[in-house]
């Protein structure tokens, strides 16, 4: 594998070393001072943080300051106090969310999104239980699969159907990926959660965007030109080679090369 931007052509374990040192570099606390996760870090509920981290993920693409300041606008809408909202919400408390708005998702997904929350955790008994009752041992895009059929379950408009990825698609689901990455890995530093006990990190996949897809064809990781389902496997693969147990921690190395140091 070869480093593009030196001449110097790296060994799988110079390769492994120089994403260890990238990811350490990125995996601590002031990374949260300029991502979404902020959003779900301003709650110490369990509930709390899955739905605040569930929302701003959802809503996770465009600009970053512009999805960190709408993202807290859907904590105001719901009186900064998610789950109480979510679960005991009457009719005429979602009308305050019609004025919602990011990019093409609007105060109707919104609405939606509350009331499928709210089935979620009245009859599936949270998010966590449905990724982990379809969870594989060797990933969870089956589990995504069926976590939006589950989450669409009560009636809804088609059109916000499409905020929810299915790997079983073709989709990459980024947004997805990156929440799950938020619940489940434990990193010891402050910035994702580790709050999902039922699922392991070993299972999840990296979130796949325009900075880390890049980086990984940089990086000799990655082929496939899209960034879809098929190139998620192709960089999952990679990944678990370089760390079995953690292969999520290079999502950090890859964004924070693309992003921060337009590698």
């Amino acid at each position: 594998m070869e480093l593009k931007n030196n001449t110097t052509p790296l060994s799988s374990s110079e390769l492994k070393e120089f994403l260890d040192a990238k990811a350490a570099e990125y995996n601590k606390p002031d990374f949260i001072d300029t991502d979404p996760i902020q959003v779900p870090h301003a709650f110490t509920r369990k509930e709390d943080i899955e739905i605040a981290g569930f929302l701003a993920a959802t809503i996770a693409w465009g600009n970053r300051k512009s999805i960190i300041n709408n993202a807290r606008k859907m904590m105001a809408l719901m009186g900064d106090a998610p789950y109480d909202f979510v679960m005991s919400h009457k009719a005429d408390d979602l009308e305050k969310l019609n004025t919602f708005v990011h990019r093409t998702f609007n105060g109707t997904d919104l609405k939606c999104f509350v009331q499928s929350l709210r089935h979620i955790y009245g009859r599936h008994g949270g998010p966590e239980t449905v990724f982990a009752k379809y969870a594989g041992e060797g990933g969870l895009q089956h589990a995504i699969h069926h976590f939006k059929k589950s989450f669409f379950e009560i009636p809804h408009l088609p059109r916000t159907e499409k905020h929810v990825s299915d790997p079983l698609k073709g989709s990459s689901a980024k947004r997805i990926n990156m929440f799950l990455r938020w619940m489940v890995r434990n990193d010891n530093t402050g910035v994702d959660f580790g709050i999902w006990k039922q699922l392991s990190p070993s299972q999840l996949s990296c979130p796949l965007d325009v900075h880390s897809g890049n980086v990984a064809r940089k990086l000799g990781l990655l082929k496939r030109k899209q960034n879809d389902a098929r190139a998620l496997t192709e960089l999952d693969g990679n990944l678990r080679e370089l760390d079995p147990s953690d292969p999520v921690k290079y999502d950090f190395a890859l964004f924070g090369l693309g992003a921060f140091e337009k590698f």
